[in-house]
């Protein structure tokens, strides 16, 4: 993976950051914390300049996003409230818990996506219920940028300074992106076991 990125970026150069960048955010398993190391150490070498790697590095992020926003604009609220009256009980899921995460997330969504921008694991599945809420274009924009931005000047900037040793960085921050996946499956199997202990203890 390391070799196929780092080839495309010294083919394509800022063209192939962008590229990278959007694929990550589409396809979560092209980490950006390979990516703009990498991208930092070659503008270590002097081969890019790394104000326009972390520029093209945001930007691909941002572009990135936008496929998982329409597909939960184009699901919506609405539908996904219906499914879950229908069909959510193996879940313990009903159209109430959708309506009261939309609310949480039209109160919280700058927030989350601000700051979800930085977390892996997460980052790209934010823009989902981001779309699904409805939250605007340009504050989802604004604040996936400013995330992203911050994501790629960090990254990018360590890759920069540990120069060859820029792998590193990904050796860190894989292993904690796979703790917060799993901290958050842990909760997602802790909140459905509560639920269904709830509507046993209802039904009896």
């Amino acid at each position: 993976m390391a070799e196929w990125v780092q080839n495309l970026m010294d083919s394509m150069g800022y063209l192939g950051i962008l590229l990278l960048m959007v694929l990550e955010n589409v396809f979560p398993p092209i980490p950006s914390e390979l990516i703009m190391p990498s991208a930092g150490f070659a503008a270590s070498r002097g081969d890019l300049n790394l104000v326009l790697v972390i520029l093209m590095g945001t930007l691909g992020s941002v572009i990135g996003t936008l496929p998982l926003y329409y597909i939960g604009r184009a699901f919506g609220e609405d539908r996904l409230v219906a499914w879950a009256d229908k069909h959510g009980k193996w879940l313990t899921l009903s159209g109430k818990d959708i309506k009261k995460a939309d609310d949480w997330f039209d109160r919280h969504g700058s927030k989350a996506v601000l700051f979800g921008r930085m977390v892996p694991g997460i980052r790209s599945l934010l823009s989902l219920p981001a779309g699904m809420s409805e939250m605007p274009m340009p504050k989802f924009l604004l604040f996936s940028a400013i995330g992203s931005g911050l994501w790629a000047s960090l990254l990018a900037g360590a890759g920069f300074l540990l120069g060859e040793h820029y792998d590193r960085v990904e050796q860190y921050v894989g292993p904690a992106s796979k703790i917060i996946l799993g901290v958050l499956v842990v909760a997602a199997v802790a909140w459905f076991l509560r639920r269904k202990r709830e509507q046993e203890h209802a039904e009896v």
